[in-house]
C-alpha cells in the first residue's frame, strides 16, 4: 500500500495522529526534502528505507514505490502541508493507477492554516471578506490565463499566495492592477509553525521592500486583504438576537 501523507506546515507535532502512525509503520518513506521537516523522520523505524524526492524524478519515485509494492512493503509518500495543494500528487496517483498499485491519502494541515495561526487572524470576516483565494504568481510554471494574479486581484477577497515570495516585485505590480490599493494590508509569513518562523506585516505598496529587507525569497506565504486590518462586523453566530437551530431569540 502507498500512503500519501500530509506532513503539516512544519512543526513536527502538527502532523495528524493518523499520519504519524503511518510513518511509524512504514517500510519506506519518500519525503519532500526541500519542504518537509526532517524531524518527522525520527518517527520512522530504524530499518525504514528513506528517500529524498527533492533529488528524484517522477519516474524514480514511481520506481521505488513499485519495487516496495512488489516486496509487499508499505510506503509513505510524505508531502508538505496537505497533499492536495501544490503537491504534484495527481501525476503520482495516475502512475500508480497505471501500475495497479493501491494507494490512500492522509490529509494534513496546510501551511496557509499555519500562516493564519502565526498571524493570529481569521481569513473570513463579516462585511470584509467571505472568500479565500489560494493561488500563486506565474513563474517558470504557467497559470491559466483566467487565473492571472491581476485578474484574481479584481475580487478583493482574502488572498494567500504560495510559491511567490521570490517574485515579490511582480506580485506587488499584479495586485495593484486589481482592487487592492497601496494601503491594503498584507503580510509575509516565512516557514509558518517552524522554530525559525518569521512574520512581517505591512501594506501592498511596500510588499517588495518587506521581502527584500527581510531577506525572504522562498518558503513563505504572502497574505493580502482587509482581514488583516481592524475593521469588521461582529458575527451573527453569537448574536443573541440571531436565531439558529440550537438557540432561540432572547
Amino acid at each position: 500500500m502507498i500512503d500519501f501523507v500530509g506532513a503539516g506546515p512544519g512543526a513536527p507535532d502538527l502532523i495528524t495522529v493518523r499520519g504519524r502512525k503511518l510513518i511509524e509503520e512504514a517500510d519506506c518513506i519518500i519525503y519532500a526534502g526541500s519542504l518537509v521537516n526532517p524531524q518527522l523522520l525520527k518517527y520512522a523505524k530504524a530499518d525504514c528505507e528513506v528517500y529524498n524526492s527533492a533529488k528524484m524524478y517522477l519516474e524514480e519515485v514511481l520506481s521505488v514505490m513499485e519495487r516496495m509494492e512488489a516486496q509487499g512493503k508499505n510506503t509513505v509518500r510524505l508531502h508538505t502541508g496537505d497533499p492536495s495543494l501544490y503537491g504534484a500528487v495527481r501525476e503520482q496517483m495516475d502512475g500508480l493507477r497505471e501500475r495497479d498499485i493501491p494507494f490512500r491519502i492522509c490529509p494534513g494541515v496546510s501551511s496557509f492554516c499555519g500562516a493564519a495561526a502565526a498571524l493570529k487572524t481569521e481569513y473570513t470576516l463579516p462585511a470584509v471578506s467571505q472568500s479565500v483565494i489560494i493561488t500563486r504568481m506565474e513563474g517558470r510554471t504557467a497559470v491559466p490565463e483566467r487565473e492571472k494574479l491581476s485578474a484574481l486581484a479584481g475580487h478583493g477577497a482574502t488572498m494567500v499566495l504560495f510559491l511567490s515570495s521570490g517574485m515579490a516585485e511582480e506580485v506587488q505590480k499584479e495586485l495593484l492592477q486589481g482592487v487592492y490599493t497601496e494601503q491594503t494590508p498584507c503580510a509575509i509569513v516565512y516557514k509558518a509553525t517552524w522554530e525559525d518562523e518569521k512574520v512581517v506585516r505591512g501594506t501592498v505598496g511596500e510588499l517588495c521592500k518587506l521581502a527584500k529587507d527581510n531577506g525572504i525569497n522562498r518558503t513563505a506565504l504572502i497574505i493580502v486583504g482587509d482581514v488583516l486590518g481592524d475593521d469588521y462586523e461582529l458575527s451573527k453566530l453569537y448574536d443573541k438576537h440571531f436565531t439558529t437551530g440550537y438557540r432561540t431569540e432572547i
